[in-house]
């Protein structure tokens, strides 16, 4: 019964693909922007600082300085755009400027406390860190930005979103199942398997999926990093106090790693490098460039801008 049943599901998708193919690749773009379609329900409640119980608001202090980037970039519609206090060590971000919810960016509030980080928890393996501590004060140093670090790691944020770069990320898969389908069947017609064994589509059609999934792997990290590049480029070329505060933001950043590798333990040297960077999740994907080649990149540039 359920080989039979299969096979009507097959000869259906085979009789109406290009409806399916269709289908599926608008199914999986809208997918991947379901988080930047409505930021303020998906993306704020998970990094949403929280005080007491109760939602902490964004000072008037990181207020201003969000929309001092905003001007300094020259966002045309600044109400497209709303800040939140993030719990994360690093500013983040969703949405999509000319979407009626548009943008959202979370900015951490330790940007906001200066050295009043030791009223705060922050809680690695399970144990609250000592701020008083060489690992703690080794963590409140990495945390602790100047203004032109935290506007770049802002400004940063607010280009990735200018860039239209949630909707480049999405169109990586629905872009690598049409282009693996089209392939596919264009092989399979070229060398008459429509007509050969059960046995022998199967199996073909197995070594499709297989090199289709990674051909995404691989297509999805390399948009990913050339994105992140592109968007630090941009940043860093506004001005040389952005660039200056970019080589900061990414020397803070590795510094921060490297003392969470040792107050992390054995998790911590599986996760973060030696040098600050973090370690593939997976063998062979990279999803985003590492911190010290980001660093060198903005310090290229800081140096041309100084020529």
């Amino acid at each position: 019964m359920a080989i039979r049943l299969l096979w009507k599901v097959s000869a259906m998708v085979e009789k109406h693909r290009t409806g399916f193919l269709i289908v599926s690749c608008a199914g999986l773009l809208g997918a991947n922007l379901a988080v930047h379609i409505v930021p303020q329900k998906t993306l704020k409640p998970l990094y949403q600082a929280w005080a007491r119980g109760q939602p902490e608001e964004l000072s008037d202090k990181l207020q201003s300085l969000f929309h001092e980037v905003l001007r300094d970039l020259h966002v045309k519609s600044e109400n497209n755009y709303q800040a939140f206090a993030a719990s994360s060590f690093h500013p983040v971000s969703a949405g999509l400027p000319w979407l009626p919810a548009g943008c959202v960016v979370g900015i951490p509030v330790s940007f906001g406390d200066e050295h009043g980080m030791v009223n705060r928890v922050v809680v690695t393996e399970g144990k609250e860190v000592d701020w008083k501590s060489p690992g703690g004060l080794a963590l409140m140093d990495a945390l602790t930005l100047s203004l032109e670090a935290q506007k770049f790691a802002i400004a940063r944020e607010v280009i990735y979103l200018q860039n239209h770069s949630p909707l480049t990320h999405a169109s990586v898969a629905p872009a690598c199942l049409a282009g693996t389908y089209i392939c596919a069947v264009a092989i399979k017609q070229l060398l008459g398997l429509y007509s050969g064994p059960v046995v022998l589509r199967g199996l073909y059609n197995l070594a499709v999926a297989v090199i289709g999934f990674v051909g995404y792997c691989l297509s999805y990290d390399t948009v990913s990093r050339e994105v992140d590049y592109r968007t630090d480029r941009r940043t860093a070329s506004i001005s040389t106090d952005l660039a200056k505060g970019g080589v900061e933001f990414y020397n803070k950043t590795l510094a921060r790693n490297k003392t969470l590798r040792t107050l992390m333990g054995k998790r911590g040297e599986k996760t973060y490098a030696p040098n600050g960077n973090l370690f593939p999740r997976y063998g062979f994907r990279l999803k985003h460039p590492p911190y010290t080649s980001r660093r060198d990149l903005v310090m290229s540039i800081l140096s041309m801008s100084q020529a």
